[in-house]
């Protein structure tokens, strides 16, 4: 075998079987002199695949456990059998292993032939799994799509069920997958609704990647963390702001509750969100603005806009808090 990628990728599937190889059946079965061999060991070497030779008259190879994981050659059975049980275990969020098998099965999807695509799809398609708790089921594509889109970043389009069963079409910037051992939720910024927002991921159908790059806005919090507090629920409080800029140059999440007030406007809005988080995203719009309730997120604001101002000062090198802040309380 003259041509030497082909041959060490065929060196290499023969080493990944759990024997030791004797350097003369190397040879004879590649086609090549004993000193081939020990060149081409030495190459794999190079690219970080651990080869263990043994001494003796044959001068047996062997691989063996190293620092750093190394790219793999699976052959058809092999990649079938991997790419159903991550299926497996992407689909029901298993608790553990539910990320990783997201990530390895992107991964292997990305460069499965078709036929094995075909033959994965067929077999999970004639099996159950029986997983513990309620969690719904997802479709392992709908996983990958996204979790493409998120490493991409590309933004995402998709068709949404709300829980009163009403459909819409959505288009997203993805920022995180989370699992909670139960269901999956897609943390992504709304381009429509100009806020971020958290998807069932068992509710969603038909996305695609629109190839459409953009640079990830920063989530105030941790994904799980947002995630865990949109669970929450709790009960919800009345916010009434005052903002000095027409209903049209709000965003879309103040937008639908504002009305023209002078030359600005007023928004009353339910909100089940701490405070402090309704403060900041106030701050966030970039428009100035005033609370006029509830007292816990004047409290809030006035709290922020002294953090602020005192960023800024120490920033400019006055020691002080002084200077203009986007909100007022």
């Amino acid at each position: 075998m003259n041509d030497t990628p082909a041959r060490l990728l065929t060196l290499l599937s023969l080493l990944q079987t759990p024997r030791e190889w004797p350097g003369s059946e190397l040879a004879a079965r590649l086609e090549v002199s004993a000193r081939t061999i020990r060149r081409d060991i030495e190459r794999l070497r190079v690219l970080g695949y651990p080869v263990e030779a043994s001494l003796g008259a044959e001068g047996g190879y062997r691989l063996v456990a190293g620092a750093a994981m190394p790219p793999l050659l699976l052959d058809d059975e092999e990649a079938v059998a991997i790419a159903v049980g991550l299926r497996a275990g992407a689909g029901h969020a298993i608790e553990g292993v539910e990320e990783a098998s997201v990530r390895a099965l992107a991964k292997l999807e990305q460069v499965l032939p078709a036929r094995l695509r075909h033959r994965v799809g067929a077999l999970q398609s004639a099996t159950v799994a029986l997983t513990r708790g309620d969690g719904p089921s997802v479709d392992p594509r709908t996983l990958t799509t996204m979790a493409g889109a998120v490493a991409g970043p590309e933004r995402l389009r998709f068709a949404y069920r709300a829980r009163d069963g009403a459909g819409t079409r959505r288009l997203v910037e993805p920022y995180r997958l989370v699992s909670t051992g139960i269901r999956w939720y897609l943390v992504a910024y709304d381009l429509e609704r100009e806020d971020w927002r958290t998807f069932r991921v068992d509710r969603v159908s038909e996305p695609f990647a629109t190839g459409a790059r953009f640079v990830p806005r920063e989530l105030p919090m941790e994904a799980a963390a947002f995630v865990r507090r949109g669970l929450q629920g709790g009960e919800t409080y009345p916010v009434e702001v005052s903002f000095a800029a027409p209903p049209q140059e709000l965003p879309g999440w103040l937008r639908e509750s504002a009305v023209a007030e002078g030359e600005g406007s007023r928004v009353c809005f339910e909100s089940g969100d701490a405070p402090e988080w309704v403060a900041a995203r106030l701050a966030l719009t970039g428009v100035p603005f005033t609370v006029r309730g509830p007292e816990s997120l004047v409290r809030s604001a006035r709290t922020l806009a002294g953090r602020l101002a005192a960023g800024a000062g120490a920033a400019a090198g006055t020691g002080g808090p002084e200077g203009d802040g986007a909100g007022r309380a």
